[in-house]
Order: structure tokens, then sequence, then C-alpha cells
């Protein structure tokens, strides 16, 4: 640990990949963590910032911008994170800061101004040079890490059924997440079964789910794993997606994944799947029937390992906060 470098890491909510970057930066750098929102969170910035060397935020948001405001007039260096949501602007379906009028020239002043700004995919890359409308010089890629010894085959056998994995607590989530999309296409297969997980029990009395398909709430990431273990198909619906942090966990552990063409779910699927546009229930329902006649593949896991690994994020990550330290 180089006890030289101190973080100051912050974030308005709590994600497993937000305390798999802490967990990691932890093991090479001493950090002060500031999960909150806000009043507090400000008072909590300015007693932690002056014996801070670099800030670490998750999301552009108006904390992280005002966070970025006091690192300059500090004199330090800052990274951020962007995370997807960030640089969305979807207004038919409320999604997205930059829907706000006086949210975005907020946001766009930290994305524009933080020294390092790390995109999980080069589609978010874009989007932010785009809404933020400059060239975009200090972002880089870097997908998000996954853990290839918790998410594993494991020793069960695949089980025939369908499996998607996305919160969902309110109608912008159902839509963004492509839920409906999910039901139509369940409803076109109905000798099949589908499992979705994350539905909220509102959301569920709001939009009963096909009779073929099965529901559950939030689960635990053990509990989770037991169903990507035992389900033979993936299926990521999306409207919009950064990465797609359950297709990776899926296809850890040997899933067969089949997306739609949106942000990085085409980049994390690679060969190993298929990719679809969303809304295409046709394209969905024949290359599902495919993914079923297919053995069980360890092509999946191993493109997740090779190409978006926990190591690899580390290794980054340490380069570049310790390159900032000694500017």
């Amino acid at each position: 640990m180089d006890k030289k470098i101190s973080i100051l890491f912050t974030a308005t909510f709590d994600t497993s990949f937000i305390r798999e970057d802490l967990a990691l930066l932890r093991k090479h750098f001493r950090i002060t963590t500031v999960f909150s929102s806000g009043i507090v969170a400000f008072f909590r910035y300015g007693i932690a910032l002056p014996q801070s060397s670099v800030t670490f935020s998750w999301f552009a948001s108006v904390y992280s911008s005002i966070l970025i405001f006091l690192t300059k007039l500090f004199g330090k260096r800052s990274v951020l994170i962007l995370g997807g949501v960030d640089v969305a602007k979807l207004p038919d379906v409320n999604y997205g800061i930059w829907n706000s009028w006086w949210k975005s020239p907020i946001v766009r002043y930290g994305i524009t101004h933080a020294k390092v700004v790390l995109a999980v995919d080069q589609s978010i890359k874009q989007d932010a040079i785009t809404l933020a409308q400059y060239d975009g010089k200090n972002i880089s890629v870097l997908p998000t890490g996954h853990n290839e010894q918790f998410w594993t085959p494991g020793t069960v056998s695949k089980e025939q059924f369908v499996l998607t994995v996305a919160a969902c607590g309110d109608l912008t989530r159902f839509k963004i997440k492509g839920i409906d999309f999910l039901y139509s296409v369940a409803e076109a297969l109905p000798e099949m079964s589908f499992v979705l997980i994350g539905l909220s029990e509102a959301m569920k009395q709001q939009f009963p789910p096909p009779s073929n398909l099965q529901t559950h709430g939030i689960l635990s990431s053990k509990e989770l794993l037991e169903f990507y273990q035992r389900a033979q198909i993936y299926f990521q619906p999306s409207m919009r997606e950064a990465l797609g942090s359950t297709i990776c966990e899926a296809m850890l552990c040997e899933c067969y994944p089949v997306g739609t063409n949106v942000g990085g779910i085409p980049t994390v699927i690679g060969s190993t799947g298929a990719v679809i546009a969303f809304g295409d229930v046709v394209s969905a329902v024949e290359e599902i029937r495919k993914g079923f006649t297919l053995s069980q593949s360890p092509a999946p896991r191993d493109r997740i390992i090779n190409h978006f690994s926990l190591r690899q994020r580390e290794t980054v990550l340490r380069e570049i906060i310790t390159s900032l330290h000694h500017e």
C-alpha cells in the first residue's frame, strides 16, 4: 500500500460495482469514503478533501461536480467515473440527469473539468462528448471489472429457462430495462420458462407478467449466483444500458447471452452469443430458441475474464491514481 496517496472516494448510493472499485483501491491506497447525499455530503467533502491527494467519484452528478470544483480549488486531482445514467437524456421515459435544465450545466462542468474521466464503454464516452459539447480529451474508456472467483458455473446442470436480472421499482426502470419487451418475448414463447429477478411487487401488480414468466424481487449475490448457474440463457432486453453488470455475471456462469444492440451490450457479448435490435420480438424468439439447442460453452466466461476482469481494472486504476499523485 502506498500510504502517501490518500483518496476521497464518493458516491451518492451503493452498488456492487462501486464496492468492487472501493475494494480494489483499498488494496493500494488510504481511502476515505463518503456515501451520502444532501447537505451532509458537502460538509463531509470539506472535512476530507484537505487530507486527500485524489478524489474518485462514481457517476457525474451535482454532488461530484461540486466536489470537482472544490478539488480544483484545493489544487487536488480528480477522477470521475461515467456509468451510463449520468450521460443519458431520454425525455420520453424521464430518464437521465440531462433532462434537468439546472442540473445539466452543473454536470457538464464536472465532466469537462475533471482531471480524468473514465467511461465504462465507448458509447458512454460518445454520449458525454455529445451532451457536454466538447472534445472529450480527458475521457478514456475503462470497463468495469467482474469477479470470476465468485461468479462461477458451479457443478449444477443447466436448466431450460431464460433469465433476466433488472432492478425495476418504477415505470422508468421498467421501460429502460426493456421489461415490456421481455413480456412480449415470453408471450411469443408460451412453451418456454422465463425468470425475472428485481421486479418490485408494485410494478408486478401494475404490469402482471405472462403466466410463463416467474418473478422475484431483489436478491442477494449468493441467491443470484444460484440462478445464473442454473439458467441456460441470459436475456438482456434493455432499451438503454451502459455495459451491463448482470450480463457479465451471467456470462461468467456460462449462460448463453442474448442482448439488445444498445450501449456496451454488443461489446460484452462479442461472438459468444446473439445481439438483436431492441423491440425485435421475432429475432429474440429465434435467438432464444437457437440458444436452447446449443451445448454449454466456456466461451462467454472466457470473454469476460479476458476483457472485463477485476485484475485489468485494478492495474489501470492504480496506474492512473499513482500518476495523478506525482503530477
